[in-house]
């Protein structure tokens, strides 16, 4: 039997058996399993022992840093690190990365299924058919936009954001996105045109998918003014971040004014969903809501394939630094 030469802490979200951990490892690790998403229940003798901590749903602060006496780095199994206190690592001089290796067409194609569903509106059509009696295919819905009419604006064109726009060009969609931080170059490349503003993409899209990383800068950026400033009707999906979203009151308010025609969330600014009378009404299948909003639980990312894949590579990143000092997928902390 191979003696182990690391110790590894898994979080909750990944049970065992770590079967893509260990095949990253050799089986040269010992795993122990943090089977909670409360920081605050982590036993601190546990904590002292690992060399490595890969982290999925808990928040990690300053209470939990103040314990990784050996550990040298923390791999986030997921693309956003917003839950991670970089500066509590950093002063201890622990490597942070996150684990953008997997999945964006996972992503992608729940993001163009989530819009083309609710701009063709089979979701409604599900729900009202159900009550046709005597009548079927005279019910149809006005205000069905034909895609070859529509714009469809896409925040940030990072891998998914790309992925989402190569996906929906084929549909005759006009594709417009902002990304501040790309060159001209890169939208030309793509054959996308370029918002130059936030304002400018939600005066012209029909279709609005969010694919950026939550950051101070854009925390809560769909809010009511924002909602107020776009096209009437505007179907909006968010796929990234749920903090993306100022509160789930901005988006009750627009289904309700009518300013957002219908609503894709995959992510939400609390999960599990705190009682709110959005997803009240979002249970008990009100009349004014049917259709008009779908959620999904965090599970844009899943496929079978996608997740051993996930948990394979975010194993990989931290065994590289282990070994040899190799500092894949870094996030510099901040000191």
């Amino acid at each position: 039997m191979t003696k182990a030469r690391w110790t590894v802490g898994i979080t909750h979200l990944v049970a065992p058996p770590f079967d893509p951990e260990q095949a990253a490892f050799d089986d040269l690790a010992r795993f122990i399993h943090f089977d909670t998403r409360d920081e605050s229940l982590f036993d601190p003798s546990l904590l002292e022992t690992i060399d490595a901590f890969l982290v999925w749903t808990p928040t990690i602060t300053e209470r939990t840093a103040a314990h990784l006496k050996k550990c040298r780095i923390v791999v986030r199994y997921g693309v956003g690190y917003d839950k991670i206190d970089l500066s509590a690592l950093g002063r201890r001089g622990i490597a942070f990365s996150n684990n953008p290796e997997y999945g964006p067409e996972d992503v992608a194609d729940t993001a163009a299924a989530m819009l083309l569903s609710l701009q063709r509106r089979l979701f409604e059509h599900d729900t009202l058919a159900k009550d046709y009696v005597g009548t079927w295919q005279e019910n149809v819905l006005p205000g069905t936009r034909h895609s070859r009419e529509a714009t469809l604006g896409v925040v940030g064109l990072g891998r998914i954001g790309t992925s989402l726009a190569r996906r929906m060009r084929p549909f005759g969609y006009r594709i417009l996105a902002y990304d501040p931080y790309l060159s001209n170059g890169v939208f030309r490349a793509l054959g996308i045109e370029r918002a130059t503003s936030l304002e400018e993409l939600a005066a012209a899209a029909d279709l609005l998918s969010l694919h950026c990383p939550l950051t101070p800068e854009t925390r809560g950026m769909i809010d009511n003014a924002f909602v107020d400033s776009v096209k009437p009707g505007l179907i909006l999906v968010n796929t990234a971040r749920g903090r993306l979203v100022e509160n789930l009151d901005v988006i009750e308010r627009g289904l309700r004014t009518g300013q957002l025609a219908a609503v894709g969330l995959d992510v939400l600014p609390d999960e599990p969903p705190e009682d709110h009378p959005l997803i009240d009404a979002w249970r008990a299948n009100d009349q004014w809501l049917r259709g008009r909003l779908l959620i999904s639980p965090h599970n844009a990312f899943y496929s079978d394939a996608s997740i051993f894949e996930c948990r394979l590579e975010a194993a990989r990143t931290a065994r590289l630094y282990l070994e040899n000092g190799e500092h894949r997928n870094a996030i510099n902390a901040e000191t």
